[in-house]
This record gives structure tokens, sequence and C-alpha cells, in this order.
């Protein structure tokens, strides 16, 4: 049997050659804004609060590549106060079923749901959070996207994480049909600080999070659910259904994820946000980022000027972009100077962005 050490190690390998196989679709990311509450939340997964009647649900999922419409329907909403990020989760589910109680066990096994959040959007050094229909969790801290030979550390913990269930129906029941299911969660600020006096709740700041719902075809053995398999005794691949698709099935491009504003404005109140220009550069340093790679694969070399990695103009918004490749003895960056915030905007050959 796998051990779960091998099973990321595995699932890393997986991503990479998924991510290296398909196109990247160019796709805008979705934006939220999640305003602030006074209000007292308990967490039992009811949404009674009237806070939750004051803000808005999320554009429904879609599948990860952006490209089908899911089977159930898959909304989310978000607020926040000074101790924790609050995520209410509402989805379509006519066979609620789930069997994973431990802790820290490959929980998208059942269907699931899971949050991703990079707090300074540099793409490495984010966090991942599944929980299934049981309320059991799984949290994970990521050094890097898999498609740089990450760090997976399964031991990281969401100190302080409340979370809870409720089944419009019966769980682990298939004489009845359910209508679905909810989770709601206050994540804590705490857990993502760097540094101990590090003031990290962010304010009138966004960061860079995307939620995705796994989901399984089932059969039902001696009246338990169980995944579905193919004639060959394989499992049938789950879906995918995400908030912000990626274009590709792998969620592990946290360039790619939604951007959630979180606004001082209380809830009920009125606020907007508008993606920066310079997170519109970022994408085009992530495309060539890939094209780098792909270089590299093709010519045993990297390229040394960006006229080898795109056959036209980069241009961001009537602005035309003029960035240039480093190579130096530990591999290369590419730095492009903004037009609009005149900060110099940098990726590494490892994937991480450095604005300065």
């Amino acid at each position: 049997m796998y051990s779960k050490l091998k099973f990321l190690s595995a699932i890393i390998g997986c991503f990479s050659l998924m991510a290296c196989a398909q196109n990247s679709k160019k796709i805008t990311p979705e934006t939220y804004v999640a305003f602030q509450t006074d209000e007292a939340i308990t967490i039992d997964g009811d949404a009674g609060e009237m806070s939750w009647s004051k803000v808005e649900w999320t554009n429904a999922f879609i599948d990860i590549e952006g490209v089908k419409k899911p089977t159930y329907k898959t909304q989310v909403k978000m607020m926040w106060d000074q101790q924790y990020f609050y995520i209410l989760a509402q989805m379509e589910e006519p066979h609620v079923w789930a069997d994973i109680t431990e802790r820290d066990a490959i929980v998208f096994y059942n269907n699931d749901f899971e949050v991703f959040i990079d707090p300074d959007g540099d793409t490495h050094n984010y966090y991942e959070l599944e929980i299934n229909a049981l309320n059991t969790a799984w949290d994970l801290f990521i050094t890097k996207p898999y498609r740089e030979g990450n760090v997976v550390l399964n031991d990281w913990t969401v100190n302080g994480l409340k979370s809870a269930v409720k089944v419009d129906g019966t769980i682990n029941n298939a004489s009845d049909t359910d209508k679905g299911w909810t989770l709601e969660m206050a994540i804590p600020w705490s857990v993502y600080k760097k540094s101990y006096f590090e003031k990290n709740v962010p304010k009138d700041d966004f960061w860079r999070v995307n939620f995705s719902r796994v989901n399984w075809d089932f059969d039902l053995i001696d009246g338990k659910y169980v995944r579905k398999k193919d004639i060959d005794g394989k499992y049938l691949h789950e879906y995918n259904w995400v908030w912000s698709p990626t274009g590709v099935i792998n969620m592990h491009e946290p360039e790619k994820w939604g951007y959630v504003y979180f606004s001082s404005k209380m809830a009920g109140d009125v606020d907007t946000f508008t993606i920066p220009q310079d997170e519109k550069i970022k994408w085009e340093l992530y495309r060539l980022l890939r094209a780098q790679k792909s270089y590299h694969a093709k010519h045993n070399q990297y390229a040394t000027s960006i006229d080898s990695l795109i056959s036209k103009q980069i241009i961001v918004d009537h602005k035309t972009l003029s960035p240039s490749i480093e190579n130096h003895s530990t591999g290369w960056n590419i730095t492009v100077k903004s037009p609009f915030s005149h900060k110099t905007l940098i990726i590494k050959e490892d994937g991480k962005f450095i604005s300065k």
C-alpha cells in the first residue's frame, strides 16, 4: 500500500506531466470582494447570521479547464474579521457520502471541498485545506508549485480551524435523494504568519485564493458508496469543479488563482476591486516562464533572448512591455519594468515572483 509520502511524491510527478502535456488557456482570474463583519459568527454550517445574508455568492463553479458546466452547482461566500477568514461553501449533491474520518488522510478520495491560499502572490509557500462531508480535514503547506520539484509538508496544521458541515438530506444513505451539503469554516489569520510579530491581516488588500470541489462517480456495494471503477478495475477520474479555472487539469498553478480583496467596509456596504495592471504583467511573465521551460525541453538549453520565446510584442492595456532575460550560473531571471507602477517585476527560474 502506498504510504502518504509516496503518494505525495507520485502526485508531484503526475501534476508536472499534466502541466507539460496540456496547453495553458488564457483565462482571466475570478475576483471577489470579502467584506468585514463585526457580528459573532457561529461555525455550525447553518449560516444563520445576518452578515451572511448581506454578502454575495461567487459565480457558480466551472470545470477546472474552464470549458464545461459542472453536473452540480457550487458557490461560495466570504467574509473576515480581525481573527478569521470566513468561508461558506454550498454544494448541490443528490448523494452526499463520505467514509474518511482520519485527519490528514487523503481526503480527496472522497468528494470534498478544497481551499488554496497564497497570501503574497509569489506562487511559493502556499496552503491547501481539504474537507469532506464528514468534516474530516487534510491541510498541507506547499513550498513551490509541483512543476518546480517542490516539498509538501503534510504535518503542517491549521491550528484553531473551525469548520462544520450541514447536510440537506442524510449522509451515506443510498435510499433517498439529498439536496446537498454546506460547509462553513473560520480559518485563523495566525496560521499564515511568517513571524510572531508579523501583522498579516489583509485590510483593503488582496490575496490569491482558489476553491476546488472534487466529485467522483460512484457505485453502491452492499449498500455503501464507493468510487466507481472501469472495466479494468481502475478508478474513474474525478471531476474538478473550481471557482477560478486554471485552463489545465492542475490546481497547482497559483498565478492563475482568483483574487480575494478584503475590504475594510462592513457586510452590507458596497465596494469594488479592479485587478492591478502589474498583476496582468505577472500573467505575461508566467507565460514567458512556460515558454522558457518549453525551449529548454526542446533545445536542452535556456533561451538568452525574449525574441527566442515569443513571436510578437507583449502589450498590457495598450502599453508595450520590454522584458529581458538575464542568465547566470544558477539559472536565469526574466525582468521587466512596469509602465504602471514603475516597479521592477522579476520571475526567477524556479517560478518565484518578485516585485521591487
